[in-house]
């Protein structure tokens, strides 16, 4: 029986293990699984209220804040299992929960990571904004989801209730093949947090390797809880990881021109947070395309890498329009109204 660790990243969050790990304890029951806690140095009271109310589950405690990739990276060197479902701590998870995304990956040896469907805890009937119903990307590296684009999110109606491929899975509640996650690199620690499973995902797919939605699996996430949508530092980790895991993944003639494009679409949107009150936030696109330039030479080892070990250059779930071109002129608000959709029907 192939063993399962369910992992939860905690950094100074008692206020959602409290809340959240009640769900997990309950509808966890599935055979050989441990419930792990890696600790990033809380200096709140996590570690107390875990050793006190949940005395069972495995804490890892590590030495500072390595943010989201190296807090995982390091944490699962201590795990012992077939299988991992990386957890964020604001997720509230469902009655069998587990049983579809592990039967899926048993049977399915080509597959190496998986992600539930993922709705708002705030408000149930709707998708999550961060993974929804299975994550996509355009040409131009901006990533999407089914029931999720841009800014517009779908409300949960069945319409995205088919298992599908899809290009990466959210972080907020994955399943990976341990072993092999480990094997190739993990998380890229210098993402530190924000687009690094897409990073994941994206060398796995162009290894000749599947990422899955299963949709009968479905998790109830807040999201937002470390870094909220109007914090600066979350748009300056948006833009420059971004940027590097076009430059990173994308074949080099391809990026040459996306690349162009993005230097003016980048100061267009820096522009229009000026025009919007959000000074910090343009000062963050700003500052990441220029680290992102500072960065870039030292990733180019690594990207001769990718590019050497790639079997897939093309994929099909990487869609070949553009995602702000649909949604700002042509006005598509939904996942359905997509070209991409159809091939996933």
């Amino acid at each position: 029986m192939n063993k399962i660790a369910i992992v939860i990243l905690n950094w100074n969050g008692r206020q959602y293990l409290e809340r959240f790990l009640p769900s997990v304890v309950m509808y966890s029951t599935y055979p050989h699984v441990e419930i792990v806690v890696i600790d990033n140095a809380s200096t709140d009271t996590s570690l107390e209220f875990l050793s006190t109310t949940y005395p069972t589950i495995t804490r890892v405690v590590l030495d500072k804040n390595y943010g989201f990739t190296g807090g995982y990276n390091k944490g699962v060197q201590h795990i012992d299992a077939d299988y991992a479902v990386f957890l964020n701590s604001d997720v509230e998870v469902t009655a069998n929960w587990l049983d579809k995304p592990i039967e899926h990956l048993h049977t399915h040896p080509n597959t190496v990571a998986v992600q539930p469907k993922i709705l708002s805890f705030e408000n149930r009937a709707m998708f999550e904004f961060a993974g929804a119903s299975g994550g996509y990307i355009d040409f131009l590296g901006y990533p999407f989801c089914r029931g999720r684009i841009i800014s517009e999110i779908e409300q949960d109606n069945g319409q995205y209730n088919k298992p599908i491929p899809i290009f990466w899975a959210s972080g907020a509640c994955l399943f990976v093949r341990l072993q092999e996650f480990i094997q190739y690199g993990g998380f890229d620690d210098f993402f530190f947090a924000h687009m690094e499973e897409i990073d994941f995902c994206w060398r796995m797919k162009s290894k000749g390797r599947d990422v899955f939605c299963i949709p009968e699996s479905v998790v109830y996430h807040v999201g937002g809880g470390t870094l909220t949508k109007e914090n600066p530092h979350k748009t300056y980790l948006n833009f420059r990881n971004n940027l590097l895991l076009i430059y990173k993944n994308m074949l080099p003639k391809q990026a040459l021109l996306v690349f162009f494009i993005r230097f003016f679409l980048d100061y267009l949107a820096a522009i229009m947070m000026l025009l919007q009150g959000k000074p910090n936030d343009a000062k963050a696109v700003y500052r990441a395309r220029k680290d992102f330039a500072r960065h870039k030479k030292a990733f180019s080892a690594v990207r001769l890498l990718n590019m050497q070990e790639n079997v897939v250059a093309q994929h099909s779930e990487m869609y070949t329009g553009s995602i702000l071109v649909d949604f700002y002129i042509r006005r598509k608000r939904r996942f359905s109204e997509l070209s991409i959709a159809r091939l996933f029907q």
